[in-house]
């Protein structure tokens, strides 16, 4: 499977008869199972722009967005199913993304029926238990009862994680997943959705401005600079020999912690 990005864009209209603003231009990038690739760069780059297009949650402008050759926007039916099942998402703020009045055995059981994962109630529950599981809330059942408000952040995060895993997916568009988390948490979830690439061969489009943390998780970064993709390749490559000044810029930027003296 394979999810890619052919040169598309993205404008918006501009305030009172003022220009078209340009969010994205010309970006083109894929993505596959078992990789885990960082698009990264300064706010109002256009990353989460090209990540909400990635999930076909916003129209392109131009270009086109495909999952194995197949134009997502001329996608109906089933086969619309089948790239919302494929292709699940992650996003920054886990308190918006849960509804505080639901418990997360609802939240994630809604997800398991509306894709028909599972059918009966103790079918279903044994899903969001494994679910829960896999992204290290364990034992699962524990968590089932609870609503958002009795969650830590980094466990409401593990939630989302679960309930973008339930439906089985092949990648998983992460928007600025792990920043609102501290130092401890962060790692503890970068662990866990390694791990998922790992065990379940899951493939990440991550979008972050946090370079120490591509550097420890990714295989590959996409750096975009005014919503055009300036430099990517091996995370390797990027941050031992970058070509371009702006990235050298951005990994000069970022914070180093000074061993113990």
């Amino acid at each position: 499977m394979l999810l890619e990005a052919q040169e598309v864009s993205k404008s918006f209209r501009g305030r009172r008869g003022s220009a078209d603003v340009v969010a994205v231009d010309a970006a083109s990038m894929s993505v596959a199972p078992g990789r885990f690739v960082a698009v990264v760069g300064e706010s109002g780059s256009g990353k989460s722009t090209l990540a909400r297009m990635l999930l076909g949650l916003i129209p392109v402008t131009g270009g086109t967005v495909l999952l194995d050759g197949e134009d997502i926007a001329s996608m109906r039916g089933e086969r619309l199913a089948h790239f919302r099942r494929s292709v699940q998402a992650v996003l920054q703020d886990p308190a918006g993304s849960l509804n505080p009045r639901k418990r997360v055995r609802q939240a994630i059981a809604e997800v398991v029926r509306l894709h028909r994962i599972a059918s009966g109630p103790a079918a279903v529950r044994e899903k969001v238990v494994e679910a829960l599981e896999l992204v290290g809330l364990s034992p699962g059942e524990q968590f089932l009862d609870r609503f958002p408000g009795e969650l830590s952040g980094g466990q409401r995060q593990r939630v989302l994680i679960a309930r973008a895993i339930v439906v089985g997916p092949r990648i998983i568009v992460a928007d600025e997943a792990v920043s609102a988390l501290d130092a401890s948490v962060k790692a503890g979830v970068l662990r866990t959705m390694r791990d998922l690439t790992e065990r379940l061969g899951v493939g990440y489009v991550f979008i972050t401005h946090d370079l120490p943390v591509v550097k420890k998780v990714a295989d590959e970064v996409i750096v975009m600079k005014s919503g055009r993709i300036v430099e990517s390749g091996p995370k390797t490559a990027i941050f031992s020999e970058p070509r371009q000044e702006y990235t050298r810029t951005l990994l000069a930027a970022a914070p180093v912690l000074e061993p113990a003296r």
